[in-house]
């Protein structure tokens, strides 16, 4: 506490550089001080944006440099678990955005290394659970606002992007359920209260981007899981919206229920005209979760400094990654997985 914490933010793609701008300009008691990339015109905008002063191409010389206290990782999910490995064995902090692992001896790896180091904190990036609507329904549900909450229903659905540019990164995002329905996952358990989860199915189509298909990917997708004690959770995944991005969840109690994000509207101004009654609707997930993103990362920053504990753990990210795994096996099988 008292001295500000020195990051460093290795990938700096389309989430990767807005995780920078609020480590740079929005986040308290912390310096932007490094940034990797193995793209030169990525480092420089970096340096001339946001004034970080030491660029990395390298990897290795990242993660070992001296001036940094704590890493960001927003990197290409086959990586996650070694960097995050090499991260903590060089005595850094290290944030990393989800999935964790897209196997599950991955995320065993990198729990054990966590427990070898217990002074540094390890943290995934399920983002949802830093949204104020998000924190304010589970309160509610913690509270028995709702009595028992045994359903959840909730989706992640991306506007389309009719290039279709989203197929390139598919051999190694895991697939449509660990690429965008891991936050579900992970919010499923959370308002259920973590329980076991024993059985899932899954199917889906492909609506639009048949580069997919030899993929054994879908762009649209239904999945349920059963979890021990009765709660079951259900999930959808598409990323053929034709209006925006629509994040929505649904929490059923045994007196009432909770709707999050119904409707994906920017704001609150209703058009009514010759041509109907519409609303904008919101562009993509980081336009519905920035103000969560920022909320995020200052919880990082506040936990490396002993400030607070975090709200989420390594092992919550581990069984996110084993639902979703079940998920994808059920979805290529047609079959129920055990989970």
């Amino acid at each position: 506490m008292g001295a500000r914490l020195r990051v460093g933010i290795a990938g700096l793609g389309r989430l990767g550089w807005r995780h920078a701008e609020n480590l740079a300009l929005r986040t308290r008691h912390c310096d932007l001080a490094a940034a990797c990339s193995p793209v030169p015109a990525e480092l420089q905008r970096a340096a001339s944006q946001l004034g970080v002063g030491r660029l990395h191409e390298s990897f290795e010389r990242f993660v070992n440099d001296p001036g940094l206290d704590a890493v960001v990782l927003v990197t290409p999910t086959s990586l996650h678990a070694d960097q995050v490995i090499a991260a903590l064995q060089a005595g850094k902090h290290v944030f990393v955005e989800k999935p964790l692992a897209l196997d599950l001896p991955d995320c065993e790896r990198v729990e054990a290394a966590a427990r070898e180091h217990p002074r540094q904190v390890a943290m995934v990036g399920f983002v949802r659970r830093f949204d104020a609507s998000y924190a304010q329904a589970k309160a509610a549900v913690d509270a028995g606002g709702i009595g028992r909450a045994f359903i959840v229903r909730s989706q992640t659905c991306d506007r389309n992007d009719e290039s279709g540019a989203f197929i390139r990164f598919a051999p190694t995002s895991g697939g449509l359920f660990m690429d965008c329905s891991v936050h579900d996952i992970d919010l499923a358990r959370w308002m259920l209260g973590n329980p076991r989860a024993e059985r899932a199915f899954a199917t889906g189509t492909v609506a639009i981007h048949k580069g997919l298909e030899p993929l054994g990917d879908v762009d649209n997708g239904f999945a349920t899981v059963e979890f021990e004690g009765g709660a079951r959770a259900v999930f959808y995944a598409s990323r053929t919206f034709a209006h925006g991005h629509e994040t929505s969840t649904e929490v059923i109690g045994t007196q009432g229920k909770l709707l999050v994000g119904h409707g994906a509207a920017r704001d609150r101004v209703v058009t009514s005209d010759a041509h109907g009654v519409r609303h904008v609707a919101l562009a993509d997930f980081f336009e519905r979760f920035e103000g969560a993103f920022a909320a995020e990362m200052q919880a990082f920053v506040d936990a490396c400094r002993g400030e607070r504990a975090l709200p989420l753990t390594l092992a919550d990210a581990t069984e996110a990654t084993r639902i979703g795994l079940a998920i994808t096996r059920s979805l290529r099988s047609g079959q129920v997985e055990a989970v």
